[in-house]
């Protein structure tokens, strides 16, 4: 059994860009990745061929999901298909921490 424990708090954060922050995980199937988002950070529109599951901690986003808009703030959960063009930006002063789940996993994220 390959069981592996993580203490978030002993990962350091790596600079993805001004204003966007993350430290990663990665298992055999999936990658878990915490963003935190400053406000007024430069958004990155972006697709790639994982699915990701993108969860809101705390702060509101406005995410641009090919061509819908989604405006979620904590506990607000979204689904972004492989292939399709997305980006978030911060809404108000609050940066945003949210938690993403990417399959199948992303190796460079850690």
């Amino acid at each position: 059994m390959d069981i592996h424990k993580i203490d978030w708090s002993a990962i350091e954060w790596k600079k993805v860009r001004d204003g966007v922050d993350r430290k990663g995980f990665t298992g055999k199937g999936a990658t878990v990745a915490l963003h935190r988002l400053m406000p007024n950070h430069t958004p990155n529109p972006h697709s790639h061929p994982h699915e990701q599951i993108l969860y809101i901690m705390s702060g509101t986003m406005k995410l641009h999901i090919g061509d819908e808009v989604h405006i979620i703030g904590p506990g607000g959960l979204l689904l972004v298909p492989p292939n399709v063009t997305h980006w978030g930006e911060v809404v108000g002063d609050e940066p945003v921490m949210n938690l993403d789940i990417f399959t199948p996993c992303r190796p460079e994220y850690v």
